[in-house]
């Protein structure tokens, strides 16, 4: 009996049209140009400024993008999961709300709350699905509008993240290729250095939190600076390890676009050059759960069938992880 697995079928995507440059940054804020390319990479990010959008509204297009290139209709789509942190609202689930706006009607769908590893978690949830056999359509979105829960007088974190969505179609393969292996991490004590204060059940929304600016991302820089470096890099080289494969086999790294210099040691870790890591944070920042999926929207036409790629996330959590895939389109 051949064995099915799970493959990307299409890749869709999509960015807000406003650049918020380091230059505009520079009058936000006290820092400048050199010091957030240095130490980030970053040299724009892109923002969603129109009132009364959310990150439904950046999951829609990058989704009937993919629904345009596979001639398909919003109907056949059998399920959504949505990463996120940031949620139209706290429900329902963004991923009904897509599939609303979609007009997908036969599809279930719901979140994934996993911080910038969120897009890993639900690709290997979407993959088990396709396995199953039960299901032959399923889109897994990474969408984050981080603009809404950022601090723009915080110099620490609104040099870091920009707005958007990137999405997947998964649907069944039997030729061995797709998404091959899968290791995911998390550790709760990571919460401690990297979380938004108030919002939640602990500490619901009052006047005091809002004034005391608790619904905004806090992050300890040097803290997630270093567990980063070592998470991602650890669990890309154990996934290799584990699967046999070695720098050569791998066609392209797709890191998520947090700091250069964490992707810069995740390459190293693995013995890839510059030549194989998808690097697009200077484009776009760290827009958290979408930064994979970006990558291999803004890289689609320059993968080959067959390409082994190694997709590597660490985030908020802490939760980190390893994917590979060989490429199917």
């Amino acid at each position: 009996m051949t064995q099915i697995s799970a493959a990307i079928t299409a890749v869709g995507g999509f960015v807000p049209e406003y650049r918020l440059t380091n230059a505009i940054l520079e009058t936000m804020v006290d820092t400048n140009d050199e010091w957030i390319r240095t130490r980030t990479g970053v040299e724009e990010r892109r923002i969603l400024k129109e009132p009364g959008k959310g990150s439904s509204d950046m999951a829609v297009p990058a989704i009937q993008e993919i629904l345009k290139k596979k001639n398909m209709a919003a109907t056949e789509i059998d399920c959504i999961i949505c990463a996120t942190v940031t949620p139209d609202m706290v429900f329902p689930a963004t991923a009904n709300v897509i599939g609303d706006k979609l007009g997908a009607t036969n599809a279930f769908g719901f979140d994934v709350g996993a911080a910038c590893s969120g897009f890993l978690y639900a690709l290997t949830t979407g993959a088990a699905f396709i396995e199953s056999g039960r299901y032959k359509n399923v889109v897994v979105v990474g969408v984050d509008k981080m603009s809404s829960i950022i601090d723009y007088t915080d110099r620490a974190t609104c040099i870091i993240f920009g707005d958007g969505a990137g999405a997947v179609l998964l649907q069944t393969n039997e030729e061995g290729l797709g998404i091959r292996d899968s290791i995911l991490k998390s550790d709760g004590q990571g919460r401690h250095y990297l979380h938004m204060k108030a919002g939640g059940s602990v500490r619901p929304a009052t006047v005091e939190t809002v004034m005391a600016k608790e619904h905004f991302v806090y992050q300890e820089g040097q803290a997630v600076f270093k567990f980063a470096v070592k998470g991602m890099a650890d669990v890309s080289a154990e996934l290799l390890e584990r699967n046999g494969l070695t720098a050569d086999d791998i066609a392209w790294l797709v890191p998520h676009q947090a700091n250069l210099r964490i992707i810069d040691a995740t390459a190293n870790r693995m013995g890839l050059p510059k030549e194989k890591v998808m690097i697009n944070i200077q484009k776009y920042g760290n827009t958290t759960a979408a930064t994979l999926p970006l990558c291999i929207w803004d890289w689609q036409d320059q993968l080959k069938k067959g390409d082994n790629i190694v997709l590597a996330a660490f985030g908020g959590g802490f939760t980190w992880g390893a994917t590979w895939i060989k490429w199917a389109i």
